[in-house]
């Protein structure tokens, strides 16, 4: 059986492909725990500097295999309540690795994303859509709440109130609607979609890697920290960050009218 997640590298850059084309690579079990392994090989790998997710075939992810759901319509409730409790327990540390592993990180996304779809591209740092992409929250459908972290994501990529909205009204939506509302950074021709993402891929590579890390670990902690915490926080790493190589070659190459070439 083809694995449900494949990982390649090349150029300091991992492309994570989500590899159930069939399903619109719906989540299942394996899939969930095969994500976790790949992006937790990743998260200390010097070579890699930026990962890139995606999605193979006709879509980025439908979300979870509903499918494999409507099977347990029959079971007990406390049967369906422990397989489906199961299934999120083991997918929510791919969402977790996505926010804490240094190297940014890319939603490479075309066709659907819905559901834990929808909250696996939230999580990323950058998400760059094809035109004919279509989105939706999709759980309320099936008659439960959200997961993969789109209720925390959400509210802070979009606004409460527009969070609410795709929620409980989890209509469709095209990728011009996600650009306007912040839920993806650029809309692309579907057929520039690898070209245009592998752009920004290269031209994170080349960049300061930690002062890339340092900048998404304050970003990330923003929200929860008071303004004072977060002062000194920014103080510290830049601080921390005058102390490395990159810092020379980046303001050497600034008073010498060059690009810099930061480190390996």
């Amino acid at each position: 059986m083809e694995p449900s997640v494949l990982v390649s590298v090349a150029d300091a850059i991992a492309e994570v492909t989500l590899n159930r084309p069939a399903v619109l690579n719906a989540l299942d079990e394996a899939m969930a725990a095969e994500l976790v392994a790949a992006l937790a090989s990743i998260e200390h790998d010097r070579a890699i500097r930026v990962v890139v997710l995606k999605g193979a075939g006709p879509g980025f992810m439908a979300g979870g295999d509903v499918k494999l759901f409507a099977g347990m319509a029959q079971q007990p409730p406390d049967e369906r309540r422990a397989r489906l409790n199961g299934l999120i327990h083991a997918f929510h540390p791919a969402v977790a690795l996505l926010r804490r592993m240094p190297q940014p990180v890319i939603a490479q996304v075309h066709g659907v994303a819905a559901g834990a779809g929808m909250s696996l591209m939230a999580a990323t740092d950058l998400a760059v859509a094809a035109a004919s992409t279509t989105f939706t929250l999709a759980y309320a459908r099936i008659g439960v709440s959200p997961d993969g972290g789109s209720t925390w994501f959400l509210p802070r990529l979009v606004g409460q109130r527009r969070a609410m909205e795709l929620a409980l009204l989890p209509d469709r939506f095209d990728a011009a609607r996600a650009e306007a509302i912040g839920l993806v950074n650029r809309v692309v021709p579907d057929d520039r979609l690898p070209e245009e993402t592998r752009a920004i891929a290269r031209r994170l590579a080349a960049g300061p890697r930690s002062a890339f890390a340092a900048t998404k670990r304050l970003i990330n902690q923003s929200l929860e920290t008071g303004f004072a915490a977060q002062l000194a926080a920014e103080q510290e790493s830049f601080a921390n960050l005058s102390a490395t190589p990159d810092f020379a070659e980046g303001v050497t190459a600034f008073a010498q009218k060059r690009a810099p070439v930061f480190e390996p």
